[in-house]
């Protein structure tokens, strides 16, 4: 481990590179930036768009009441409390958009403002800080590292910043590590997203793959694979005209073979790893096989869940999914991805396909085999037994982004013991053109019975969708929800993130509209 108390955390230039690399190939989307005519989509809409004349401040159920907590913060993702029951917020320093950069800071929240306890971004911590956490005196945070890879470090209230451990790969692509929490059993747990969209790395991620050419999905056991490239555009070079194939688990550019093993690492993506919080060299393993999890909790008798986006319809493999989804958390399990979606049914089945136009044409030993979805893995030779569709215990609205979640305290009465999911709505079209301009999915906090699956909404606008559709004082996008000391529900909200088609890419995030919002019982 090691301590840093200055250190230059300017951000990567190859990242500024690579952004501008991306805007010169994909035209007005990073989903659809496949540089041959027959990947292309054809949209006639420049700006996504709701009724905003439905739009109004945030709703909650009768026998309950809400109000804003502090305003004016800039990426807020997590929220937690210290010993005395302080509340704090993490700024994330980032989004999607690498120049769109953010200082990344741990702000203390009180009497309706916010007092900076440490400035993060000259320490070694790269955006997004996304997972916050408070343990044995000290915040936990999740970031990238100074390279880019995925990592959790110790900060205290002073500033000095430990770095327990970095090296997970798959966060120097577009998914990196998220949630961090204590689970029952004193062990730390993180949420990790995989590299890519669908188990290949491809343009749809070429920004990164610039910065860290070798960043790919990683496993976390060895697997064997069924020998499947994707024929892509080449990015990397000059001529229009180059392509190269890509198989599964390896880098962009590097071809696979039939029965090729893929070594497991315990620095995975796609998982849920555990460690001792005072030996961050004991990481494991709990569970894996996610797409992008960015959740996790447990309830009072110790079983965890987890809120998970499902894939979207983008790059070689554009799945077309069905639901994003809230999970049954079973140690030791494989879940699926990239072979099975999110509610745990496998891609061979024709309705996850999507239109040949959008999928690269797939060749094992140089033969071409079609465009197909299929598996990329071998199952059987691999260990792998296909995951139990009864481990989905919410079904959200397909890429409504189920992110942050908690469970209902048991001073809620008959709402104890309920999932709360904070809903951070969706990036359609660039994620999924097939859905057009439609933007009511999400943006909201969702309630699941998970004995019965059963899901509603428990805080949203009057209409649905962002509060900046109308120019409202509500929610926007909900990224964390946490009851704290006092029972109340605390509702991080990120702030406007806008899809516009005329930019290029066509994510606008805007700086200081993020919220906190307290639901109380009356």
């Amino acid at each position: 481990m090691k301590s840093i108390k200055n250190s230059d955390c300017s951000w990567n230039r190859q990242i500024k590179l690579a952004g501008l690399a991306l805007l010169l190939c994909c035209g007005a989307s990073m989903t659809s930036c496949d540089l041959n005519e027959s990947n292309k989509v054809d949209s006639t809409d420049d700006t996504t768009e709701i009724d905003s004349t439905l739009v109004g401040t945030p709703e909650v159920p009768e026998g309950f009441s809400i109000e804003k907590v502090v305003g004016g913060l800039t990426y807020p993702t997590s929220v937690t409390w210290d010993d005395e029951g302080n509340m704090f917020v993490a700024e994330a320093g980032g989004g999607l958009n690498p120049e769109q950069l953010a200082p990344s800071r741990l702000l203390q929240v009180k009497d309706g403002g916010t007092t900076e306890v440490c400035d993060l971004t000259n320490k070694g911590i790269h955006a997004s800080l996304v997972g916050l956490t408070w343990y044995d005196g000290a915040f936990y945070i999740t970031h990238r590292a100074t390279d880019l890879t995925g990592a959790v470090s110790k900060v205290t209230k002073d500033g000095t910043v430990t770095q327990l451990f970095d090296g997970i790969v798959d966060s120097q692509a577009e998914h990196q590590i998220n949630d961090i929490a204590v689970g029952p059993d004193g062990m730390m747990y993180v949420a990790v997203g995989p590299a890519g969209n669908a188990g290949v790395m491809d343009l749809s991620v070429a920004p990164w793959i610039m910065a860290s050419p070798g960043t790919h999905p990683r496993p976390c056991q060895d697997i064997v694979l069924l020998g499947k490239n994707f024929k892509t555009p080449d990015f990397r070079t000059e001529d229009p005209t180059d392509s190269v194939m890509t198989g599964a688990f390896v880098p962009f550019g590097t071809e696979t073979s039939v029965g090729q093993v893929i070594l497991g690492v315990s620095k995975c993506g796609g998982s849920i790893l555990k460690f001792n919080p005072n030996d961050p060299s004991t990481i494991a393993t709990h569970a894996w096989g996610f797409r992008n999890l960015i959740g996790i909790t447990w309830n009072d008798e110790g079983q965890m869940f987890a809120a998970e986006n499902g894939y979207d319809v983008r790059g070689s493999r554009p799945v077309n999914d069905e639901i994003d989804a809230t999970l049954k958390i079973t140690e030791g399990v494989w879940y699926g991805v990239p072979d099975y979606s999110a509610s745990r049914e496998p891609l061979t089945d024709d309705k996850f396909e999507s239109p040949d136009s959008l999928q690269s044409a797939i060749f094992i030993n140089g033969e071409l085999v079609g465009k197909d979805m299929g598996f990329l893995i071998d199952h059987e030779a691999s260990g792998l037994t296909p995951p139990d569709p009864s481990l989905v215990v919410g079904r959200h609205e397909i890429n409504s982004s189920p992110s942050l979640l908690d469970v209902a305290p048991a001073s809620w009465g008959d709402l104890a013991g309920q999932l709360f999911v904070a809903e951070w709505g969706d990036l359609a079209p660039p994620t999924n053109p097939l859905r057009g301009s439609v933007r009511t999915f999400g943006y909201q906090v969702a309630k699941i019975d998970p004995t019965t699956g059963s899901l509603t909404s428990f805080v949203a606008n009057a209409g649905g969708g962002p509060a900046s559709a109308s120019g409202s004082d509500g929610i926007e996008r909900p990224f964390d929800v946490k009851f704290g000391p006092d029972d109340a529900m605390y509702i991080v909200d990120y702030g406007v993130v806008e899809i516009d088609m005329t930019k290029k890419p066509p994510y606008d995030y805007k700086m200081g509209t993020g919220t906190i919002w307290k639901v109380s019982k009356k």
